[in-house]
């Protein structure tokens, strides 16, 4: 379904990152995994992908970073003879009530989350614009629609990231380049791993499907979104959240 197409996947060494790198390799697709600072990881998801037979290597990039960013697509584009598809998972939290917030708290997040992704769509634009194809998919959160108390910058981001996608959409969708959001509500990853056993059994309440998400969940959606089958798709963002908001 995607073989012989190259995904760059950021954020790709664990959680929801590396189930989407392994759901693009199990559709055939070659896998550049980037991550910032995890290399065991990293390399654990190397030896995963290379079982569905894929090439697929590791680039190590702080994602905030505008010139480190393009020589990270042109690296990837010279080691697979191109580039067809861009996840941007990259992100962090740094959770504090806006009162207690610094400066470099929102700062350091606004770096990751949001101008991570516009770097990364910035460099490969031109790629996808001289193919006259291309898919962009960015992993927002529900966060990012409803707010969050604790998460300023965080939600911020990633409300961010959704005017973003559906400006790339407008901007590129003549070009036969998609721009998509997922976004993800109450997933099993480290992020909720870390969150009060309380506040999870309070969520569990809220969920109507009575239980977190698995990487997975996500990840199938995004993998979707790169498919032909998603050609007509762009400008949307799609809620992976049990109904958690509707």
């Amino acid at each position: 379904m995607l073989k012989g197409k190259t995904a760059l996947v950021t954020g790709g060494s664990r959680g929801i990152g590396r189930a989407i790198c392994l759901a693009l390799a199990k559709r055939g697709a070659d896998v550049a995994l980037v991550y910032a600072g995890n290399e065991a990881a990293a390399q654990t998801t190397l030896g995963m992908l290379m079982e569905y037979g894929v090439a697929a290597k590791a680039y190590r990039c702080d994602v905030a970073d505008f010139a480190a960013t393009e020589k990270l697509v042109a690296d990837v584009c010279a080691d697979f003879g191109g580039l067809d598809i861009l996840i941007n998972n990259a992100g962090a939290t740094r959770d504090k009530l806006v009162m207690r917030m610094s400066e470099t708290d929102f700062d350091d997040i606004i770096a990751v989350d949001l101008k991570g992704a516009f770097n990364l769509i910035r460099h490969v634009s031109g790629v996808f614009v001289k193919k006259r194809t291309g898919r962009i998919v960015n992993v927002t959160s529900v966060a990012g629609i409803m707010g969050n108390p604790g998460q300023a910058n965080y939600a911020s981001a990633k409300a961010g990231l959704i005017g973003l996608t559906k400006t790339v959409a407008k901007e590129l969708g003549g070009r036969g380049i998609t721009c998509n959001a997922i976004a993800p509500g109450f997933i099993k990853t480290d992020m909720t791993a870390a969150l009060n056993a309380q506040l999870l059994e309070n969520a569990l309440q809220i969920i109507p499907v009575k239980r977190l998400g698995e990487p997975e969940d996500v990840a199938e959606a995004v993998a979707f979104l790169c498919t032909d089958g998603a050609k007509y798709i762009t400008g949307q963002v799609i809620q992976v959240d049990g109904g958690l908001r509707m």
